[in-house]
């Protein structure tokens, strides 16, 4: 199978996605008119865009008051050589991991975890301190959201 070439997005594109991100329940008929496109051109690069994972799914963001009611951290993970496929899928079963990546720096991973209390984010963060193949973690509670724009293009 040939590898795909990446999508190139041009202005439209942009545009529909940021509309997209500010509200992803909006209708066709109003992207359209937003846009001052036809509703059928909308719905052709929605679905151009799904086709190429460019949009890969809708959801629902969280209003501060909901979260507030819990915690959320960052943690960056170190790990010990060849361990790394082991300790993501032992992560990848933590329901309170709500995301984890893998990055260049000081850390293998970066994972965003939410919990519920101070005392369950110290258990969690026991647990994944404990895992086998993890070296070192540091962690940084989230105190507050100065910007978001959600997930950039």
């Amino acid at each position: 199978m040939p590898a795909s070439r990446p999508i190139t997005l041009d202005e439209v594109d942009r545009q529909l996605i940021a509309l997209l991100q500010i509200n992803a329940r909006e209708s066709v008929a109003t992207l359209a008119r937003q846009l001052g496109i036809a509703r059928t051109t909308v719905n052709s690069r929605l679905e151009r865009l799904e086709k190429n994972k460019v949009i890969t799914g809708y959801g629902v963001r969280l209003g501060q008051r909901l979260i507030d009611g819990g915690l959320q951290a960052y943690v960056g993970i170190k790990v010990q050589p060849r361990s790394g496929k082991d300790v993501v899928r032992r992560l990848s079963a933590m329901g309170q991991v709500q995301q984890l990546c893998a990055v260049s720096g000081e850390f293998d991973y970066v994972a965003w975890l939410r919990s519920e209390s101070p005392e369950q984010l110290d258990e969690l963060l026991d647990q994944i301190g404990n895992l086998a193949g993890v070296e070192k973690t540091t962690t940084s509670i989230i105190l507050s959201s100065k910007v978001d724009r959600g997930q950039p293009i």
